[in-house]
């Protein structure tokens, strides 16, 4: 008799072996739109918990944007936004850190969205999506896409493709999805190394510039 925590965790695994349904060639024409900035003024869309209260300070308007989740920092992350009124975008992996069928990473994701944030794409296992051909793409979207079905019942609306790269197969595979893509116009380069200092010296910087919007890159994992 196998118990749900076994059933998702097999699914997990069983997924590499899943032929995935192609999407129609001709339908590839379209384009997703790339979101590189934010739209509205004197908005920082956050992804450094630690600077959140400084940044309120000097945005008006608070959302934040976690990748490579969901990850046990998930609940410290969530707990900080919601005591400042504040949301967030995760963009969740598949099977990056863990498989997101575990029960842990299941009990993050829902917890996430019911505390209002909004949960978004990071494709299932973080590959290069400008390296992978067509069918591949699409799988690797499809994946994380079927997990979020199957845990929340709920279609990601946004994809940010893993090291900000993507090209015009990735944007024809999000169109037909109905998605945009998310990228950043700033970088905490905590995935690259920084310290949290150096990550903190880097936000006080561009502060200091002080920006009309800021869009970030950080990481709910490091």
């Amino acid at each position: 008799m196998f118990t749900k925590g076994t059933i998702f965790v097999t699914a997990c695994l069983a997924l590499a072996a899943v032929a995935t349904p192609a999407a129609t060639p001709q339908k590839r024409q379209a384009l997703a739109q790339v979101i590189t900035k934010c739209t509205v003024p004197n908005t920082v869309a956050l992804t450094f918990v630690r600077l959140l209260f400084r940044l309120l300070t000097n945005f008006a308007n608070i959302e934040a944007f976690q990748d490579d989740g969901p990850w046990v920092y998930l609940y410290d992350v969530s707990k900080a936004l919601v005591a400042a009124n504040a949301t967030g975008t995760f963009f969740f992996n598949g099977n990056n850190y863990e498989c997101i069928y575990n029960a842990d990473e299941i009990k993050r994701v829902k917890y996430a969205y019911e505390k209002g944030h909004q949960v978004a794409s990071h494709t299932w296992a973080h590959k290069d999506l400008t390296t992978l051909t067509w069918d591949q793409i699409h799988d690797e979207m499809w994946r994380v896409e079927l997990a979020l079905t199957r845990i929340l019942g709920v279609v990601p609306a946004f994809m940010r493709p893993p090291y900000g790269n993507y090209n015009d197969l990735v944007r024809q595979a999000s169109a037909i999805r109905g998605q945009k893509l998310v990228i950043w116009d700033f970088d905490s380069e905590d995935s690259v190394g920084a310290t949290v200092a150096q990550s903190k010296t880097n936000y006080d910087n561009i502060i200091a510039q002080h920006p009309k919007t800021i869009l970030p890159l950080n990481h709910e994992t490091i």
